[in-house]
């Protein structure tokens, strides 16, 4: 009679994985809010609401880095995309004007490397730091035959808080109001399925110089987490509207804050491109009004305030360590205009 089988024979380490939980306890200790009372570990994380918030309203945010993943498994780079991770959902979170409270990772792969893993969730946690939320909990699965070797995939989930009176949802938007764009640190997140193309079609060397660095470390460039400044801006300025331009681009985001009968004006030349995104334009042929919709093309962040504030916030956030841009207006909308132009 053959031998029993073990998890093991069937590719799943549970040594591994109870090792990892334990690597990575150290960095998620040094997120911790005076709110968490149980994280990692248990069945489920407890964490408070702030004693602050008189009427508070949770806000929550999921999302993944997408195939900005393919590009770290070529590169064998895994120590940023984590910081991408917690940056998608809780820069989400912070244009509703919440403080992001905790996150929650799920990392799934069909063998797992510790070593990886633990690059990855060192990468979370430093996110969770820039961001001010608690790491407190979250599940990496070991899945035969559902992977790829040396391939995995990330989601992440993030609940901030608000005081209700104090949620931004774009009502007080008005003809006259000023655009702030706040600098992104790169692609970001989104549009690597067209990096990656626009890589192939130029045949790139990924490690050849570029603006005085690997190209690979200007395409791997973690997104920026706003939320230290932004929060600080909120508290002395009076902000109608907020977009994180993920997904989408400019076009495709800056309308979701805005009521009807409303329109952005943007101005193509109030912002210098950065390298990357022409790069990107002249090797793949990218048409100008994909890459605003595709793209953040130096945009990471827009704010929306009244003219009568604008010269404050962007004092205000340049020295919180933003470089601020007054890219537009807001215009009424007349009839079936489109919602958002980049002129």
């Amino acid at each position: 009679m053959p031998d029993g089988l073990s998890y093991r024979d069937a590719g799943v380490d549970i040594d591994a994985g109870d090792a990892l939980v334990d690597a990575i306890k150290p960095f998620a200790r040094r997120t911790m809010r005076p709110e968490v009372l149980a994280g990692i570990g248990g069945f489920g994380a407890l964490c408070e609401i702030p004693a602050k918030y008189r009427h508070p309203v949770l806000v929550s945010g999921t999302d993944g880095v997408g195939t900005k993943l393919k590009l770290a498994f070529a590169l064998q780079r895994h120590d940023t995309v984590g910081v991408d991770l917690v940056a998608m959902s809780a820069n989400d979170v912070l244009v509703q004007g919440a403080e992001p409270l905790f996150f929650l990772d799920y990392f799934a792969c069909g063998k797992l490397d510790k070593g990886v893993a633990a690059d990855v969730v060192k990468g979370i946690a430093r996110g969770c730091e820039l961001a001010g939320c608690a790491l407190i909990g979250g599940e990496t699965a070991e899945m035969p035959g559902m992977y790829p070797a040396g391939e995995y995939d990330l989601a992440g989930f993030c609940v901030g808080v608000v005081e209700k009176d104090k949620i931004i949802g774009g009502r007080d938007i008005r003809p006259g109001d000023v655009l702030l764009g706040l600098a992104s640190s790169g692609a970001h997140s989104n549009g690597y399925s067209l990096v990656r193309k626009v890589l192939e079609r130029a045949q790139a060397d990924l490690q050849s110089d570029f603006h005085g660095r690997p190209l690979a470390a200007a395409i791997l460039e973690p997104t920026r987490i706003y939320v230290g400044p932004v929060l600080k801006l909120l508290e002395a300025v009076p902000v109608k509207g907020m977009a994180h331009i993920t997904g989408g681009g400019i076009t495709g985001n800056v309308p979701r804050m805005l009521p009807q009968a409303t329109r952005a004006v943007v101005m193509a030349q109030s912002w210098p491109r950065p390298p990357l995104f022409a790069w990107l334009k002249e090797h793949g042929g990218i048409a100008e009004d994909e890459m605003y919709r595709v793209f953040n093309c130096g945009i990471g962040l827009v704010v929306c305030v009244s003219a009568a504030d604008a010269r404050r916030a962007a004092e205000l956030l340049r020295a919180e360590g933003e470089t601020v841009f007054e890219i537009g207006r807001i215009e009424a909308r007349l009839g079936e205009e489109p919602d958002c132009v980049v002129v």
